[in-house]
């Protein structure tokens, strides 16, 4: 067993989604400051989704293809600030455009590859992952509080002086992170293709994409839907920090829940939790102490969803092909399903109103709660000391 470098980890993570909390909320206000429409404002920042629809397999299959991970982790974190940095001297939409998809495809490369690492450096203690990534749930809501609070002082073009400075907090921890001995199981590892084959990896990411896709709603109207039933600023960016709170709990108890519960489980908990969720903040807006407890289900619809997925993934893509397994995931949730969950929430919102545009995100975690159920057959488990399946294959 070799010592694990939790502190290292930890700080990427934590740089990596701190990224995400100041880049997501202000951003736009950024660009719409440079008097762009609506139009391209959504242009520009949907190529953040797009480029996570292919940019992660790419750069993990010549992960897995050469074996230079950490090359790829580091080069991805030096092209990613390399590609913001042009946003310093750009302001036309064609020039942003290129920017933009630059620094998208090299910042999506790099998550894969490093949740891959976490889990060979925890080969002996997989059930500590939780405790290793909750440091990005604390990174991204220390962004955003702290960006919102710089910007209360500073002219919207210091939002590109916070993100700067945090890709540069990636570049170092990548450069420091060190690399970790490819799990290789017993059996051998199974061709990409042929694992993709199993029912039971198919219905996993086809729930991974109906639940990133129920959450499209709750990413881009959230906030206006608060606002528009008469929430305070303060009492919407209060209900969004408490969510991130209950994640954070959930990545702490993780570790215990994984040894008490099987994956297939806590995933089902976390499908049934989502369908009742997004009917609340549907339907139940005008009660605060409904989008409380709607907020608090974000612990188990995002923080107990995601590591049980992303374990299971883990488990089923073995050796080698960890990196294209933890990349498909990440292009076929976040990816594809958060593009179509925007897509068709913007659609919806218009046409049929808020109440039935979350009931839709409803829909989507039903279908991957049922997905779960029928073909996820195996319990699924995680020991603190080992990963290990019980039952039979469906």
């Amino acid at each position: 067993m070799h010592a694990l470098p939790y502190w290292r980890l930890s700080g990427y993570y934590f740089f990596y989604f701190a990224f995400i909390g100041a880049f997501s909320p202000y951003f736009g206000l950024y660009l719409q400051s440079l008097s762009y429409s609506a139009w391209d404002i959504g242009l520009l920042m949907s190529q953040m989704q797009l480029m996570r629809l292919f940019g992660p397999y790419l750069w993990s299959w010549l992960a897995d293809r050469f074996g230079r991970r950490m090359v790829i982790i580091r080069f991805a974190a030096f092209a990613g600030l390399a590609g913001f940095t042009a946003f310093f001297w750009l302001d036309r939409l064609g020039t942003m455009l290129v920017a933009m998809a630059v620094m998208a495809f090299f910042w999506s490369a790099a998550l894969p590859l490093v949740e891959t690492l976490t889990f060979d450096h925890l080969r002996d203690e997989p059930g500590r992952y939780s405790r290793v990534r909750l440091w990005g749930s604390i990174g991204f809501i220390v962004a955003v509080l702290g960006t919102g609070a710089a910007l209360d002082l500073l002219p919207l073009t210091g939002v590109l002086w916070v993100c700067w400075g945090i890709l540069a907090g990636i570049l170092v921890l990548a450069a420091i992170l060190p690399d970790a001995p490819v799990a290789t199981p017993a059996e051998g590892s199974l061709p990409v293709a042929d694992i993709l084959r199993q029912p039971r990896v198919q219905a996993l990411l086809a729930a991974c994409f109906a639940m990133s896709a129920a959450h499209g709603a709750l990413y881009v109207f959230y906030s206006i839907h608060l606002a528009d039933n008469g929430y305070s600023k303060a009492e919407i960016g209060g209900l969004w920090s408490l969510g991130v709170l209950a994640e954070i709990i959930i990545f702490m108890l993780m570790g215990r829940l994984v040894r008490r519960y099987s994956l297939r489980w806590i995933l089902l908990a976390s499908f049934a939790t989502a369908v009742l969720r997004f009917l609340l903040i549907g339907w139940g807006v005008e009660s605060l102490v409904l989008m409380v407890l709607a907020q608090l289900m974000h612990g188990l619809t995002f923080g107990a969803y995601h590591a049980a997925a992303i374990a299971a993934v883990n488990l089923w893509f073995p050796g080698r092909a960890q990196g294209r397994g933890q990349a498909l995931y990440s292009s076929i949730s976040f990816g594809a399903g958060g593009l179509l969950g925007g897509v068709i929430s913007g659609w919806a919102w218009g046409g049929i109103g808020a109440g039935w545009t979350y009931t839709l995100g409803s829909f989507f975690a039903l279908i991957g709660f049922l997905l779960i159920w029928r073909w996820v057959r195996e319990a699924v488990a995680v020991d603190a000391g080992q990963s290990h399946e019980r039952g039979s294959a469906r």
